[in-house]
């Protein structure tokens, strides 16, 4: 039976990001240094184009750099089966391909690939604001909304590669205002990604706002909420008590020492402020006697998380010299 491609062994570690408009691209060394970084466009809709694009990527910086046989970590949106095949990429032309097999094999090497929030999770616990932590649990809130795990410093991707799939939970401890729940694309009501993704946001503001034929977006609902917007602050509000519920079950359920959130969302400061305050009431056991450890966090590395985890999915215990 064929072993597959050899082991490589390397000091540096090339993270590539597959999103859905571009594919960056970032080598590091075993010290987390950045050495080379290059963006390119997503083909759209193209998948053989895109592992031509992912390939170049892998020979340009072999050749930009001089760096040789390096070990190469993909994050993508949606996740592989156990099978190999691609599911719920939003980028729908890697659904039901063999992504990893196939760039294996253009690219002659063994390579590791995990899902975009995986990445910021293990970007973060590695070197970023979960670094040292145990336990680090991290969420994306952009268009949609994921989670990973990390324990011990180890990406855990759970025995279907669906741990930290939070998003695709129902909300909890629903309140009066919650009961119009949207449909979600997984085919289930209510998920969380239909409260707390940037759309839920802007579609919840728009159907509570006394003047809803216009619409904003989150970043002016943000700056008219802090100058005083009174429908907009409610928003904010609302979402903050979301957010809060959401992530005390995840407090309940695993107890992290760290949460991260990373995406367009992040850019909500007040989240890190209010958001704690509000998860105490729904944590078991938690009260006034009694101060919760787990800190809520801004993602270090911002739009670069996702690289950098792709990067670490070679962890620096699995260097080798060239």
């Amino acid at each position: 039976m064929d072993p597959g491609p050899a082991r490589i062994h390397t000091t540096h570690v090339l993270g590539i990001d597959l999103g859905g408009s571009k594919i960056e691209a970032l080598l590091l060394d075993r010290q987390g240094r950045d050495l080379w970084r290059r963006r390119v466009a997503t083909p759209q809709g193209d998948y053989r184009a895109t592992l031509q694009a992912i390939t170049a990527l892998v020979t340009q910086a072999e050749t930009q750099t001089g760096a040789t046989a390096i070990n190469v970590g993909i994050g993508t949106p949606g996740s592989a089966t156990a099978s190999g095949l691609m599911r719920n990429a939003n980028s729908t032309c890697l659904n039901g391909q063999a992504l990893q097999r196939d760039l294996e094999a253009l690219l002659q090497r063994p390579i590791r690939l995990a899902n975009d929030a995986n990445c910021l999770a293990l970007s973060e616990a590695t070197d970023g604001a979960g670094a040292g932590a145990d336990v680090v649990f991290a969420v994306i809130l952009g268009t949609g909304v994921g989670g990973g795990l990390v324990v011990h410093g180890r990406l855990l991707p759970g025995a279907n590669g669906l741990a930290g799939e939070w998003g695709h939970n129902p909300l909890p401890w629903a309140e009066p205002a919650d009961i119009h729940a949207a449909d979600c694309y997984c085919g289930q009501r209510g998920c969380i990604e239909t409260w707390l993704s940037g759309p839920a946001l802007v579609r919840d503001h728009t159907a509570h706002a006394a003047i809803s034929h216009q619409t904003l977006s989150v970043p002016e609902i943000a700056q008219r909420a802090a100058q005083g917007d009174a429908a907009c602050d409610a928003s904010l509000k609302r979402y903050e008590a979301r957010l809060a519920r959401a992530l005390a079950a995840v407090i309940n359920l695993l107890d992290p020492q760290v949460i991260v959130i990373g995406g367009g969302l992040s850019q909500l400061d007040r989240l890190y402020v209010n958001v704690p305050k509000l998860w105490v009431r729904h944590v078991f056991s938690a009260g006034p006697w009694q101060t919760l450890r787990t800190k809520l966090c801004k993602s270090v590395h911002g739009d670069s998380s996702g690289v950098r985890g792709a990067a670490w999915l070679w962890q620096s215990a699995d260097f080798g010299e060239n």
